[in-house]
């Protein structure tokens, strides 16, 4: 179910990446619920770290955090609830973000790139919280 507001608010997540420092994979999230951006979030570092995402061989260091629990965190802090939200995000989700997207009770995730492994869609689908590939 690839809607015109799908691709709009994907497109926004492609936005959004390009404000991440990580040089390795920019991504982008946005959670929607009621047509209203509730929140958003890209990869990178925590607050009031350098906004240096990998080290000197080019790995992504292990404090970064994922656009998705970026968003998750920024929503909560909002007094927002993600419950029966929809999160857009640029890349599949990895198995610990998908955790946290089932726990914040988002209902739906639309995505546009694959991840290296899709054992986050798996745990999402066993959840079932709706996935959606969109193919722009």
């Amino acid at each position: 179910m690839d809607t015109k507001f799908d691709r709009s608010y994907l497109e926004m997540a492609r936005v959004w990446a390009r404000n991440s420092y990580c040089t390795r994979r920019q991504v982008g999230a946005l959670i929607v619920k009621d047509r209203m951006i509730i929140s958003d979030g890209y990869n990178g570092t925590p607050s009031g770290f350098e906004n240096v995402c990998e080290d000197e061989n080019g790995v992504t260091k292990p404090y970064v955090l994922h656009a998705e629990a970026n968003a998750i965190t920024k929503v909560a802090k909002s007094g927002n609830s993600s419950l029966g939200a929809t999160m857009y995000v640029t890349a599949s989700p990895c198995i610990e973000c998908a955790k946290l997207i089932i726990q914040a009770g988002i209902r739906r995730v639309v995505y546009s790139e694959d991840y290296r492994s899709s054992d986050g869609l798996d745990l999402l689908r066993r959840a079932g919280v709706e996935v959606e590939k969109s193919e722009q």
